[in-house]
This record gives structure tokens, sequence and C-alpha cells, in this order.
């Protein structure tokens, strides 16, 4: 009978065991996945681009600037002083696509806004795709990633974590939010204009608006922006840093006779394409702040055992400087303002998110030619060039030496396609063609350089003007000859700002790092906009994006 007693307390006592054992790996399981998902990563990382935002308007406007917007991210972070973009165009597409890749269009395929595509023979757009239908609205959201042929760092930190943290892009174009948000984004939203005055998205995403989207849509913040009177933040006679406000370097708007403050957006939005204006305003970029918090609020951004990521892009800074130029006191107000967007975001952030928990970067697509005009008045070369003038010349030039002018099939973003069909036909040499094209084209009063694709397929430039416009070539998309203007040198109206070039002046942006993780300082070293992507992948220590060719800038990095 103690045997038997023995054995069933034996019995027991071992079942016990078992059941301890199993108790207390599952314990110590379920801690190792813990461990394994909870990294010392930031919860929330942001992306800020500052569309056509020039480095030195960090300088320009200091004294108009509060301590906790702008000045707050430089005394607090990591300031890289001299960060280029470093290839050709200097579009707004092409600049975001670079800054999330981590390369230039010779590998990404993005390169511009618009282009001709030589295979479909008509001029595409950069987002555009028939496939996926609007959501949200009636138009505006047959839109996709598709055209960009590499991944994102966006894209590399959702695979590195299986697919778990969200990423979301915000921004007023469309573009501006679908490309940096990549192509396994959890949702890109733009802001559809017109008689709409909604934040949309496309099927490729969803397909309907979360509620979160909807009820902000049906707040009426759109309509209240636009029923009230944009004026001077302070009083204009303190704008010191700008030109005159009555000038005529600025463009006007529908139903004014002179581009002066004040400006009375319930009037003006009823001859300025309704919610269309409200892009071309300061408040365009505090919708997209508000929508920004609402993103973070509806998506939980930062809650999880994951991170995620905001990709935001301030838009209706480029608005205001087409529109107005960079030396407007328009363009000085919005700045003004948008330091102050930038303050409310930070606030948020601290006490939402909590500085321990996040991490950004600040820069800009691409940044802004001062006005050719007002240059002139100053004895500085500068000008404008016809493009329907240049492809009148291209003409002559083939009907001159080839006896036709049936061989340029198109002329766009200064790159000369050519008629492949119609050079079989006549059994004429295309390398032939382009060599001619360049060497008669230089004589042009506006053309300051001229290279073709044969050049730049076989001959690498190390630096200077034609590194960069190597850099913009993309063999499978590009022309067969690209040309470069004189500096100062744009196609364009006679007011306002433009960008596109690889001068200095639409090459030079900001880069400021900030939040947990990031070492306080500054630098004067050169770096690509292409180091970007690549120095947020060292952070969170993910793999690089895959056509990646910039390195990661490791000072700014804290130990």
């Amino acid at each position: 009978m103690k045997k038997y007693i023995f054995t069933i307390f034996a019995g027991l006592l071992f079942l016990q065991c078992v059941s301890v054992k199993t108790t207390s790996t599952k314990t110590i399981h379920d801690a190792q996945i813990k461990e394994i998902n909870t990294t010392s990563n930031p919860k929330l990382f942001i992306g800020i681009v500052v569309d056509q935002m020039r480095y030195d308007y960090l300088i320009k406007f200091k004294n108009k600037y509060g301590e906790r917007g702008f000045k707050r991210l430089i005394n607090k972070g990591y300031n890289l002083k001299n960060v280029h973009f470093n290839y050709i165009p200097t579009y707004t597409a092409v600049g975001h696509t670079s800054i999330y890749t981590g390369t230039t269009p010779v590998n990404h395929g993005i390169i511009s806004n618009n282009w001709y595509d030589k295979v479909l023979k008509k001029f595409i757009y950069c987002v555009d795709d028939a496939n996926y239908k609007t959501v949200g609205t009636l138009s505006g959201g047959n839109k996709s990633p598709f055209r960009m042929v590499t991944t994102t760092v966006t894209d590399q930190l959702r695979l590195a974590q299986n697919m778990r943290g969200k990423t979301i892009g915000v921004a007023i174009k469309d573009r501006s939010s679908i490309l940096p948000s990549g192509h396994t984004a959890n949702a890109a939203y733009w802001f559809q204009g017109g008689d709409d005055g909604k934040f949309i998205t496309s099927t490729f995403y969803m397909n309907e608006l979360p509620k979160w989207v909807q009820d902000f849509n049906n707040s009426g913040k759109a309509n209240n922006y636009l029923n009230t009177t944009w004026d001077t933040y302070y009083n204009i006679s303190t704008y010191t840093e700008t030109l005159p406000d009555n000038n005529e370097y600025e463009g006007i708007f529908n139903g004014k006779t002179t581009p002066t403050f004040p400006y009375n957006l319930s009037e003006l939005r009823k001859l300025n394409g309704n919610y269309n204006l409200l892009k071309t305003i300061p408040f365009g970029n505090s919708i997209t702040t508000d929508f920004s918090i609402a993103a973070i609020e509806g998506e939980q951004l930062g809650k999880s055992d994951f991170t995620d990521f905001l990709a935001i892009s301030y838009s209706s800074t480029d608005y205001v400087g087409h529109k107005f130029g960079i030396n407007a006191k328009e363009l000085e107000d919005t700045y003004i303002r948008m330091d102050k967007e930038i303050e409310r975001l930070i606030d948020y952030l601290d006490l939402n998110i909590g500085f321990e928990n996040y991490t950004l970067f600040l820069t800009a697509d691409h940044a802004a030619v001062q006005v050719p005009a007002y240059l002139n008045s100053v004895n500085i070369p500068s000008g404008y060039l016809d493009t329907k003038e240049i492809r009148n010349t291209l003409n002559a030039i083939t009907e001159e030496h080839f006896k036709t002018s049936e061989i340029i099939e198109s002329f766009s973003n200064f790159q000369v396609f050519l008629n492949k069909d119609k050079l079989k036909e006549l059994n004429i040499n295309q390398h032939e063609v382009t060599q001619v094209i360049v060497d008669e084209i230089i004589k042009h009063k506006d053309i300051y350089k001229a290279a073709s694709a044969y050049t730049l397929q076989n001959t690498s430039f190390n630096s200077g003007i034609l590194k960069t416009l190597q850099n913009g070539y993309n063999q499978k998309l590009s022309g067969d000859v690209l040309l470069i203007p004189f500096p100062s040198t744009i196609s364009y109206s006679k007011t306002g700002s433009t960008h596109g070039s690889g001068y200095i002046y639409d090459t030079h942006v900001p880069l400021i790092f900030y939040g947990a993780g990031i070492k306080k300082g500054s630098s004067n070293k050169f770096y690509p906009i292409i180091d970007i992507a690549p120095t947020v992948s060292q952070f969170l220590e993910i793999t690089h994006p895959n056509g990646a060719t910039g390195k990661p800038i490791l000072e700014v990095l804290g130990n």
C-alpha cells in the first residue's frame, strides 16, 4: 500500500514539475518574443519634408522664428548645413523618392513629376495608375507608387518587422504622400481641392476611408481656414528680409489687383478654385499638421511594440514660392507660420508620444531660384527660355543635317526624344543624330551644356554639373539628348519662382535629425541627399533600400 501511495505521489510530483516547467518555458518564450519585438528603436519615426525650402531660409528668417520650432530642432538636434541634391532634375516627385530610397533616378525610376514615356508614346504622371480607384471622393485617387522600382526606407522598416508596425503618408500633394510611404504603406493620404476639400486615398491602400479620416473631413477644418483672412503674423513693417509687399516679381490671385496683404480668403476662394486656394496659402500647412496629428491618434501610432513611420510633406511652401517668389512678403510670412507648425507638431509629440519615444528628420525635396526678372534688375545674369522655340531650333538642326524635321518625337524636361521608327525608316544612324544635336544646340543662347545618352552611358563624370545630369539619367526612361540651361535661366512665368536645375540655388536644402538617439551638434561637411535613407536604416538597424547608393551619416547617431 505504501509503495502504491508513493507511486501516486511521485506521479503527481512529476506532473507538477512538468506543469511548472511548461509554464516556466512558456513564460520565458513570451519574454524572449517580447525582447525580440521590443528593441531600442523609437516607437515612432517621422520624416518631414518642407517642399521648396532653401537652406538659407533657416538663416534669413531666423530672427522671426520662435525658440520651439526650427530653432529647437537646430539647438537640440543635429544640423547638417551642407546637404545637396546630387542629380538633375530637382522636382518634387524626384526629391521625395530620392530622400526615401537613398538613390537617384538612375536606379529608382522617378525621373520627373511628369515625363514622356517613349514606349507608350505619351506623357505620364509619376503616380497615376488606372488599376486603382479613388477612395473618399469621385476623382483624384487613381494612384499608386508602381513606377518607383526600388524600395524605400519605409518599405524596409515594414519588411524588417514582418509587416508589423504602420507606415502612413500625409501631404497636400498626392506624389508627396505616395512615394515616401513606399509600396507597403498602410495608407497614403492627400488633399483633394476643387469643391471637395477632403483628404483622400486610393484602392491601392484600402476600399473605404477609416472613420477617423471621415470624421476629419466632416469637421469643417478646411472650410474654416478659407473663411478667414490671411494677414501677416507680425506687423508687416518688421518684414525687412524681403522685397516691398507690392512688387512686379510676384504673381497675383484672381480677384486681386496687387499681390498685397491682407487676403480675404472667403472672397478669393470663389475665383481661385475654391479649396485649391488652401494649397497656396500657409493654412495648407496648418491642415497638414492637423491631419498628421489626427493620423497619429486615429492609427495609434507610437503605441505598439513596433516602430511606426509617419511621412509628412508640407506642400504649401512650394505653392507659395511658385506663386510669389522667394523674396516676397508672402513667402516670409509662410515660413514664420511654418515655424509655428513645427512647434505645434513637436509639442504634440513630446506630450503624447514622449521625447524618448520618437525620432525625426526634417529636410526639403528641392530649393528654388531667385526670380530671374529681379536678378536682371540688379545686373545678375539670368533669363527666360521658350521651350517651343527650342523645339523649333531642334527641328531646324535635323532639317539642315538630315533633311527631315520628323525625327524629334518629343522635347520635355530639357530632354530630346528621337523617333526611332522614323530613324529606321530613313536609315539614319541614331548616334550620329544625337551628336549633331549636341554640337549644334550648344550654340543656342540659352543652353549651357548638352550631352547625349550615349555619352552618359559610356563616360563617367566625377564632379560638376554633368555629374548631376548623369545621376538623373535613367537609361530605360530618359531621352536621347539632355540639355542644361545657363544658371538662373528658366522656362517659367516672369513672376514667381521655380526649380529643377542642378545649380546650388536648387540643390542646397536643410537636413536636421532630432529626437531619441540623435546627437546634438552641427556639421559643415558635404552630404548628398541620398544619404538620408541609409542613415535612417542604420539608425533603425534595418536593411538599406534595395537600390540605395548613399551612405549613412554616422556623425548624427548617438551612442
